[in-house]
């Protein structure tokens, strides 16, 4: 009888365990807003601070605080890419804040890129409204996903994968997209490996392209003007000298 007194006292045991392990991973996620709406501001006139934006006073918040104006202007495409992405996250409509979504226009001169990339804190369900695009997703084990979209068509992109998209007709496209956060951020591929403050260091990216210095310092200059030399005399040594 004391035996099994003891088993079920470390059944019980391992079941509570397991609930509160449960309920930490349940709970780890972001809170769901304990108010209506936190119409962000950038000076407090509230007590109440969400996701790094203090909330307006709700009893100044008018209708005006829930639109946005000017979605349907087109981005200016006249630029080395062909191809401007106009995001409307929180930055730019702060009503947006802890209601976990966001919205974006692209627009496509002909052949015109909108260059890979990642959004880090969201996925994307991607519309198109005028155009022919070639788009594409890359996952973690590098297998390309690939398709072509025309008006109508919907493709998805997880949030962390790299995608692109290409208008490879001789007209304009546009397309409209969603996100599943308020601040879903963008990480370019060529200059967030050509194109950072300070540079990475030439022995880095001489080993990971398979590629001589020359070429490195190319690229780095399609990016941003003071990566044209070197890396501005950084080096492992000097590195590791300021780490002491």
């Amino acid at each position: 009888m004391t035996h099994f007194i003891k088993n079920l006292r470390e059944m019980k045991s391992l079941v509570a365990l397991c609930m509160a392990f449960v309920f930490y991973v349940t709970n780890a996620s972001d809170p769901s807003p304990l108010q209506d709406f936190c119409v962000g501001v950038d000076h407090p006139n509230s007590g109440v601070f969400v996701n790094g934006k203090f909330c307006k006073n709700p009893k100044d918040v008018t209708i005006n605080d829930f639109l946005h104006k000017g979605f349907n202007i087109r981005g200016d495409t006249n630029n080395t890419d062909g191809a401007e992405a106009t995001l409307i996250d929180v930055k730019r409509f702060p009503a947006l804040n802890t209601l976990g979504v966001a919205m974006a226009r692209v627009d496509f001169s002909p052949f015109g890129l909108n260059t890979p990339h990642l959004h880090p804190r969201g996925s994307e369900i991607f519309a198109v409204q005028e155009g022919t695009l070639y788009a594409g997703i890359v996952s973690t084990d590098y297998k390309l996903y690939d398709t072509i979209l025309t008006k109508g068509d919907m493709i998805v992109f997880p949030q962390g994968l790299i995608h692109f998209q290409l208008n490879i007709g001789k007209t304009d496209a546009l397309a409209f997209v969603s996100f599943g956060s308020q601040n879903p951020g963008r990480v370019n591929v060529a200059e967030g490996v050509f194109g950072t403050t300070p540079p990475v260091l030439d022995d880095v990216l001489t080993k990971a392209f398979k590629v001589d210095i020359s070429v490195i310092q190319k690229l780095r200059s399609q990016f941003s003007d003071q990566h044209v030399s070197t890396s501005a005399g950084r080096s492992i040594l000097t590195l590791l000298s300021q780490s002491l």
